[in-house]
């Protein structure tokens, strides 16, 4: 067995079973993203999560900062909900929150046209957005502080996705003045122009050249979600979680 076979293995095992794999023999088994990436691709078409031409429809795409790189991960569908959520039933290990923005593509995206996409250009290809959050989980044993590579192959630690209500996407916007609110139970935590990334729409050009790399054609409609405003907040059993962001709107999740 190949060491990305092994690592494609025990992550299959850790979704079956619900037991953490753990990490530390695996430790050097990826050596770089392209092989994250088949391990991501190995585990969808293993669990049978998207249709016979393996297209996502929903995604999450994001990294620490400009300068670290991004990462674009495609996300299981029955682990997307629209708020307000119910996640009670879910098996998490871990429930970590982020506070997110969620975009939407407003047209169809190929190879050839995701070849032309840049920083200024992308944008125009969204239609909405919306407030999301994304519920942080592992299936390695030391949770997000397993190798990069290994977490990347991961799903980049995704647990589950709620999504709100779609509003129009605005371009111009200052998302350095954008102000966010996260409950978590009976805490309030309040942030303003803490993306990231600075801007969602940073990943939409890399997202979509990785994502049609294969000679996939993202459909109108596909979401990805677009990193965190709030780094990775604690959350219980039984906490409700709700997220807003002023002039964009607000989702819900029972935990």
């Amino acid at each position: 067995m190949s060491a990305t076979d092994a690592v494609v293995e025990a992550l299959l095992n850790a979704r079956r079973t619900l037991q953490a794999a753990d990490a530390a023999p695996l430790a050097k088994a990826l050596v770089a993203p392209d092989d994250a990436y088949l391990v991501q691709t190995a585990v969808a078409n293993e669990l049978g999560w998207f249709d016979a031409d393996g297209v996502a429809l929903n995604w999450k795409s994001g990294g620490a900062s400009r300068s670290a790189g991004l990462g674009h991960s495609p996300l299981p569908p029955t682990g997307v909900w629209q708020s307000p959520a119910d996640a009670r039933p879910w098996p998490f290990r871990l429930r970590l929150i982020e506070a997110e923005i969620a975009l939407r593509l407003g047209r169809a995206v190929d190879a050839d046209l995701a070849a032309t996409l840049d920083k200024a250009n992308a944008p125009a290809l969204v239609d909405a957005m919306c407030v999301s959050i994304e519920i942080v989980d592992s299936r390695w044993v030391q949770s997000v502080q397993a190798p990069p590579l290994l977490r990347l192959a991961d799903l980049q630690s995704h647990g589950a996705l709620v999504l709100g209500a779609w509003v129009p996407f605005d371009a111009k916007r200052d998302w350095s003045q954008q102000r966010c609110e996260v409950h978590i139970g009976g805490a309030v935590h309040e942030y303003r122009g803490t993306h990231t990334l600075g801007d969602p729409a940073y990943v939409l050009a890399a997202w979509l050249r990785h994502a049609t790399a294969d000679g996939a054609t993202l459909p109108a409609g596909t979401v990805v979600t677009t990193g965190t405003w709030c780094g990775a907040l604690e959350a219980q059993a039984g906490d409700a979680v709700r997220v807003l962001f002023d002039g964009i709107g607000e989702t819900a999740v029972q935990l």
